[in-house]
């Protein structure tokens, strides 16, 4: 299998284990610096969060804010140590709310990892609960 083959199933993994809601996968899929900036926040990159254990926290608060939170029509390509897997992310909110929006990850891969995450969604109004 190529390095491109391979980050590819890699990125499939990755969107899978977040559909699952495991944790572990996700964490096993990361270098131990990894960097994830998410898509909102206080600076240019959104809220970044560096490492494993600031990881694993972030990654929990998806899934906390949305237990039913799921990422489909998941699409991807690799080119060299870059990646991209775009989805529609969708949730309910503990209030009923709803959120469905276009995004996209942007991956740099190292030593067969995802070193780095930079998460881009399309802004658009929270869906009033019951809509």
């Amino acid at each position: 299998m190529s390095q491109q083959e391979q980050h590819l199933q890699l990125l499939q993994d990755f969107g899978q284990a977040w559909n699952d809601h495991d944790l572990e996968a996700l964490m096993s899929m990361v270098t131990e610096d990894c960097e994830f900036h998410t898509v909102a926040g206080p600076d240019v990159l959104g809220t970044s969060h560096k490492g494993t254990q600031q990881l694993r926290v972030a990654f929990e608060q998806a899934w906390i804010a949305f237990p039913d939170a799921a990422w489909l029509d998941g699409d991807s390509f690799v080119i060299g140590d870059r990646g991209v897997l775009e989805s529609t992310f969708q949730g309910t909110a503990a209030d009923g709310s709803r959120v469905q929006a276009r995004m996209v990850d942007i991956f740099t891969f190292r030593d067969g990892k995802i070193a780095v995450k930079n998460a881009f969604r399309k802004q658009r109004p929270v869906l009033p609960a019951g809509k």
